[in-house]
């Protein structure tokens, strides 16, 4: 059996994310289109990543399948009845928005349930002992979709959907969800956060997505108190950053909630050329952060780990990112050399920095119950 199950299908590259866009904004008044591109949220970036992949001979390490799309039951386990309704004629039409910069196309609410499929297929083959761990390659992506609204090209929520339906088959109690997208999983949180069952760790460069919001202090509620954890970086952290929040805040986390299944919302726009955020990781900060990843989940959930892609929007960048996860995930390191880890180790913070952001860390390492 290979390590690795990686979901993907072609069909979810031909996503059309609504009408055209200049990089996030609707064209028109005062926004000139853009010489041979759209938005941001476009294919490119995953279908080169897929070509990396093959190239370079990892593909040929992994279990590479497709899966059905999502039931309406499944969505309906997350999303409204007159949300899904709303979607599909707007598909079955000439497209719309679900939200906020949600936008879609002719197609795209078959093209949303395979997505959602995908992760659905790699949490159930992991909890079911078919694979050690799991990559489910979606788009359109999910953490910010909430149960009636769609939001920053997230319309249908993969991991929400996912989790709520291996729930169900398998009666799996605690699911731990790392989010590394550098914009915070707002979607995913709102849907968990009155329960204790799920916790949800985002780590995101603060007031980037949604627009001037923080999280810092938003824990959960009710039973939920204390199960949401939201860790907001200052923009330009870097490397540094993401290791120190590791080890303050995910891993004594993670460890409290001793999980039977980790789950990553593996968004990859934190890299140091993304054109929607100002943070700078290199392929080696996810490496490290997988594994990272894959440490917790041997450690409490049998080594069962699963990441859903979200974000991501350099074309440069995303394929090499990609590739180091999915190389620390499979065990095979392949003969590709790193650009970038170079590159961006220059234009890491000062020491100064890193300690004024470890200073923020350690706060919200307190306001958690998380010392020393």
């Amino acid at each position: 059996m290979k390590r690795t199950a990686f979901f993907h299908d072609e069909r979810t590259l031909w996503h059309i994310a609504g009408a055209p866009h200049a990089l996030m904004l609707p064209v028109g008044r005062w926004v000139q289109p853009m010489a041979g591109v759209g938005i941001a949220e476009a294919p490119d970036t995953k279908r080169r990543l897929k070509s990396l992949m093959d190239v370079s001979g990892l593909s040929d390490r992994l279990e590479v399948r497709s899966a059905p799309p999502a039931s309406q039951d499944e969505l309906l386990r997350v999303h409204t009845r007159d949300y899904l309704a709303r979607f599909k004629a707007g598909s079955d039409a000439a497209g719309g928005d679900m939200g906020d910069l949600a936008p879609y196309g002719p197609g795209s609410y078959e093209i949303a349930a395979l997505s959602a499929g995908l992760a659905i297929a790699a949490m159930d083959g992991v909890v079911a002992g078919r694979h050690p761990n799991a990559y489910a390659f979606c788009r359109p992506p999910g953490h910010h979709a909430s149960a009636d609204r769609g939001m920053g090209f997230c319309i249908l929520n993969n991991i929400a959907i996912a989790i709520e339906a291996v729930k169900a088959r398998h009666g799996i109690d605690r699911i731990a969800v790392i989010d590394w997208d550098v914009h915070c999983g707002n979607g995913t949180q709102q849907l968990f956060y009155g329960r204790d069952d799920v916790l949800t760790i985002s780590l995101h460069q603060e007031h980037c997505f949604p627009p001037g919001y923080s999280g810092a202090h938003d824990r959960g509620e009710g039973v939920g108190l204390g199960f949401n954890i939201n860790i907001p970086l200052q923009p330009g952290g870097g490397h540094n950053a993401y290791m120190q929040a590791f080890e303050r805040i995910v891993i004594p986390a993670v460890d409290r909630f001793a999980p039977q299944l980790v789950v990553v919302a593996s968004g990859l726009d934190a890299s140091g050329v993304d054109p929607l955020a100002r943070m700078l990781l290199h392929p080696e900060s996810f490496r490290l952060m997988t594994r990272h990843a894959m440490a917790l989940a041997e450690r409490h959930a049998g080594g069962r780990l699963v990441m859903v892609h979200e974000g991501g929007y350099s074309e440069v960048a995303v394929p090499f990112c990609g590739l180091a996860i999915l190389e620390e995930l499979s065990g095979h390191r392949t003969e590709v050399e790193d650009p970038l880890t170079p590159f961006f180790g220059l234009m890491q913070p000062s020491a100064r920095f890193d300690a004024f952001q470890l200073g923020l860390i350690e706060e919200l390492a307190a306001l958690h119950g998380l010392q020393r």
